[in-house]
C-alpha cells in the first residue's frame, strides 16, 4: 500500500468537556494496521480561538458595527466590553483546570459581568450561594460564557451555540439544497476561526484523505463548510463523510450534487469502509468493490457494498487514541447543579465500548434493523482490560464511559471482576436496560468496581404502553432495579418519551406522577423528556399504519432521510404537554417542586393522575432478597481477609470492611467453613476467576442440607451478607 496520511476532522459542535471519541477509534484502529492517521477537534479549536481576547475583539467590532439595530441586552454587553475582554482568558483557563487559584475571585458576585443569562439566575441566589466555591466559579463562568454565545449567536454567527452548530440546517435536510444555500453564504466570523484551524492542519500534516466524522445534525453544517473549502483550495484532497448522521439519515442519499463537496459517504462503523477507500487510493482494491460506501459516477449516485469483507470484530478493532487531541484544552462547564447532569459536561471520559449492537433489538421505536444495534458482539473482557490499562498509560485519566447502546449485565459482571481481580482502580458509567438481571448483589459488585453512574431507558412510564412499543420491561420493575443502583450508591439518569402511538394525556400525566414518585425516592436523579419521532429504520417507521400513524412528510428529497412529521389516528400529544414535562423535570433536577400536584406544571387543564400517591413506598416496602440454593450464583467477597478469634467453644470472625468491620460467632466448624469460602471468594484470590457456587457451597457446609437451608436464614448469615459477601 502506497503511502498515504489520513487526517480524521471532528466538525464542530459537540461537547467542550471531551472530544467525541469516533476519531480516537478509527486513529487507533488505522494506527494498528500501520496507517499514517492524525485528528482533530475543530469544534474545540474554534470555541477556543472565539474565546480568546483576539477572538472577542473581532466579535465586539463586528457587533459595534450594527450598534443601533441591537437589543438592549447586547448594547449592554458592548458598554462593558473591556470587562469581558479582560476577563476571558483567564475564564478559560480556569476552565481548563489549569488556574484553579481564580475560584475565589470568579465566586465573588460582580467579578465577572453580568448579562441576561446571569439575570435569569437571580431568583435562584440562594441555591447558588450553597454551591462550594469552586462550582459557583464555574457556574458563574459558564453563564458568563453563554451570554457571550447568545450575542454571538443574535449578531455574528447564527449557527453559533455552546454544543451545536447550525443544526436547524440538518433538521430541515430532506433536500441537500438547504446545505448548498447554506454554504453559498459568506463565511461567518465563527466559520471563519475554523477554517483557519483546518488549514493549520492541513498545511501541516499534507493529507490525502480527510474523513469528516458527523455524529449528530449539529455537526452537519460544519463538516460540508469544511468539505466545500478544501475543494476549493486543495482539489487533490479525497474526502469521505461518515459518522452517526450519515448511518441514519443519509441511507438513501441519490443527489450527485453532495459529490460536489465530498467525494465518498460510508455507512456504519468506520474501520472496514474506510481502509477499503484506502487501498482503493492505494490501487489494490477496485471502487466497485468498496464497503458501504456511496460515490458519483456518470452524474449518478452509486452505492458500492463488497460483503466478501467480513466485519472486524471487537477484538481487532484496536484501542482508541486520543493522540493528536489536547485533552488539557478542553472545558468543564457547569449548566446545572444535579450531580447526573453534571456528568455530560465535566473533565474527560475516556469512550469504549463493553459491546457493539444492542442484545435486545426489538423496541418498535429504535433503528433495530440498522448495524449499530443490529450486529451484537460482545468485547472480551481481556481484551478490554487491557485497552483500559493503555488509555490509563496514555491520557493520565482514570474515567471511562462506556458508550454502548445498552451493556449486557453479565458482561459489566465479568468487567467489574476483572478490575477487582487486578487491583485497577477506574471510575466508570455506561448505558443499560432496566433488567432484572442488575440485582443488589449485582449493583453492589459494579459499585465495588467503580461505576458510579448508568443512564437507562424507561422510555414511557406505562406498562401498556412499554408492553406496545415491546420494550420488555415494567415500570415496577424499573422502579425495583434502580432501588438496587440507588442502594449500590449508583446515581440513575432516565431517558424519558412522551407521545407515543396511541398514548393519551391521561397516561402522559400518570407517567410525570410515577416519575415524580421516582425522582422523590431519590431512585433516578436526573431525566429527560424527548418527544417520540417515527424515525425511517425503525419498526414503526417502516409499518406506520399498523401502529395507527399516517406519516405527513416530509418529502424525500435525495439527501436526508429520518425523523418523520406523523399524526397519531389513536392518541393525542398537543404542545402544551411537551412544556409542562419540561418544566417539571428542570424543577425536579435541582430538588424542587417534588411535593406539587403534577397538574400544576401545565398550562391547560389536565386529568388528576390514577396512580397512587404511595406507589413507590408500597413496592419498595414489599421487596424480598433471598438466597435461593437452586439459582446458579456465585459468591464474590468485597472486605478485606477475615481474622478469627477463639471464644470458648465458639470462633468470632471478623470480617473487614472499607468504612467499618462486621463480626459473627459461630460454632468453630461453621467459622472455618466461613472463612474459607470468603477467601475462595475474594477477587485477588482468584486467577483462574472460579467464584464458589451457591448451590454447590451446601455440599461442604458442616451440617445436614436442612441446617444448611436455616443458617442461609440466620442473623449471622443476614450479617455476612450485608458485610460484602455477595452472590452475583
Amino acid at each position: 500500500m502506497s503511502t498515504q496520511h489520513v487526517l480524521l476532522l471532528i466538525p464542530p459542535l459537540t461537547q467542550l468537556n471531551t472530544p467525541y471519541p469516533s476519531t480516537a477509534y478509527l486513529t487507533g484502529f488505522l494506527r494498528g494496521r500501520g496507517i499514517e492517521a492524525s485528528q482533530a477537534d475543530l469544534g474545540i479549536e474554534m470555541v477556543l480561538r472565539i474565546f480568546s481576547q483576539s477572538g472577542l475583539q473581532a466579535v465586539f467590532e463586528q457587533v459595534r458595527k450594527r450598534e443601533e439595530e441591537l437589543p438592549g441586552e447586547a448594547r449592554q454587553m458592548l458598554a462593558v466590553e473591556p470587562a469581558y475582554l479582560n476577563a476571558i482568558e483567564p475564564v478559560i483557563e480556569f476552565l481548563q483546570g489549569r488556574n484553579p487559584s481564580l475560584a475565589l475571585l470568579l465566586a465573588r458576585p460582580g467579578f465577572l459581568p453580568q448579562g441576561p443569562r446571569f439575570a435569569g439566575h437571580r431568583g435562584r441566589a440562594s441555591s447558588i450561594r450553597a454551591l462550594s466555591e469552586q462550582d459557583r466559579a464555574t457556574r458563574f463562568a459558564t453563564l458568563y460564557l453563554e451570554d457571550l454565545a447568545d450575542l454571538i449567536q443574535a449578531t455574528v454567527s447564527p449557527h453559533f451555540a455552546l454544543s451545536r452548530y447550525a443544526e436547524h440546517i440538518a433538521r430541515a435536510a430532506s433536500s441537500f439544497e438547504t446545505i448548498i444555500e447554506a454554504v453559498a453564504v459568506l463565511p461567518t466570523l465563527t466559520d471563519q476561526f475554523m477554517l483557519e484551524s483546518l488549514w493549520e492542519h492541513l498545511d501541516r500534516l499534507n493529507p490525502s484523505l480527510v474523513a469528516l466524522t458527523v455524529p449528530f445534525p449539529g455537526n452537519l453544517y460544519g463538516a460540508f463548510r469544511i468539505a466545500h473549502s478544501i475543494k476549493n483550495r486543495r482539489s487533490d484532497i479525497t474526502i469521505a463523510l461518515g459518522g452517526g448522521y450519515a448511518n441514519t439519515e443519509l441511507r438513501r442519499l441519490s443527489d450527485p450534487r453532495v459529490f460536489d463537496y465530498v467525494d465518498y459517504v460510508t455507512l456504519d462503523d468506520g474501520e472496514r469502509p474506510l481502509l477499503s477507500l484506502i487501498e482503493y487510493l492505494a490501487g489494490t482494491r477496485p471502487r466497485t468493490r468498496l464497503c458501504r460506501t456511496f460515490y458519483r459516477e456518470k452524474d449518478r449516485v452509486v452505492f458500492a457494498n463488497e460483503t466478501s469483507d467480513r466485519e472486524f470484530g471487537m477484538d481487532e478493532v484496536g484501542c482508541p487514541t486520543y493522540s493528536g487531541l489536547a485533552l488539557d484544552r478542553y472545558l468543564t462547564i457547569l449548566d446545572s447543579t444535579n450531580p447526573m447532569h453534571r456528568l455530560w459536561s465535566e473533565g474527560h471520559w475516556n469512550k469504549l465500548t463493553v459491546a457493539h449492537g444492542c442484545y435486545w433489538k426489538q423496541c418498535t421505536f429504535c433503528d433495530v434493523g440498522l448495524n449499530y444495534i443490529s450486529r451484537y458482539e460482545l468485547t472480551p473482557t481481556d481484551r478490554l482490560i487491557q485497552q483500559i490499562e493503555q488509555l490509563i498509560a496514555e491520557t493520565g485519566c482514570r474515567g471511562f464511559h462506556f458508550v454502548d447502546e445498552a451493556a449486557p449485565p453479565a458482561a459489566l459482571k465479568s468487567l467489574a471482576l476483572a478490575l477487582l481481580e487486578r487491583g485497577i482502580t477506574i471510575s466508570w458509567w455506561g448505558n443499560i436496560r432496566f433488567e432484572e438481571a442488575f440485582s443488589p448483589n449485582l449493583c453492589r459488585l459494579l459499585a465495588a468496581s467503580g461505576c458510579i453512574a448508568v443512564t437507562a431507558g424507561l422510555e414511557a412510564a406505562s406498562d401498556r404502553l412499554l408492553e406496545k412499543i415491546k420494550k420488555g420491561i415494567t415500570v415496577d420493575q424499573t422502579a425495583l432495579v434502580a432501588a438496587a443502583f440507588k442502594d449500590a450508591g449508583i446515581l440513575i439518569h432516565a431517558y424519558l418519551m412522551y407521545g407515543c402511538p396511541s398514548e393519551t394525556v391521561q397516561e402522559t400525566v400518570d407517567s410525570l406522577e410515577r416519575v415524580r414518585q421516582l425522582v422523590a425516592a431519590d431512585l433516578i436523579q436526573s431525566a429527560f423528556w424527548h418527544r417520540f419521532t417515527a424515525t425511517a429504520h425503525s419498526p414503526i417507521g417502516l409499518k406506520p399504519a399498523a401502529h395507527g400513524l399516517r406519516i405527513l412528510g416530509p418529502e424525500f428529497q435525495g439527501f436526508a432521510e429520518n425523523d418523520f412529521l406523523h399524526e397519531d389516528q389513536c392518541g393525542k400529544t398537543p404542545e402544551w404537554l411537551g412544556e409542562g414535562l419540561r418544566r417539571s423535570m428542570l424543577n425536579y433536577l435541582e430538588g424542587s417542586g417534588l411535593t406539587l400536584d403534577v397538574r400544576q406544571w401545565f398550562d391547560h387543564s389536565a386529568p388528576r393522575p390514577r396512580v397512587s400517591p404511595t406507589w413507590v413506598r408500597r413496592l419498595l416496602k414489599g421487596r424480598i432478597v433471598e438466597d435461593d440454593p437452586q439459582v446458579e450464583r456465585r459468591f464474590v467477597w468485597l472486605g478485606g481477609q477475615p481474622v478469627c478469634e477463639p471464644v470458648g467453644r465458639r470462633t468470632r470472625l471478623i470480617l473487614p470492611g472499607h468504612t467499618n468491620d462486621h463480626a459473627v460467632t459461630l460454632a468453630n466448624q461453621q467459622a472455618q467453613w466461613l472463612d474459607d469460602l470468603i477467601r475462595k471468594s475474594t477477587p485477588r484470590n482468584n486467577p483462574s476467576r472460579s467464584y464458589p457456587l451457591l448451590r454447590e457451597t451446601k455440599t461442604s457446609f458442616p451440617g445436614t442440607t436442612q441446617e444448611f437451608a436455616t443458617f442461609l436464614r440466620s442473623a449471622s448469615w443476614k450479617n455476612v451478607r450485608s458485610a460484602g459477601l455477595l452472590l452475583v
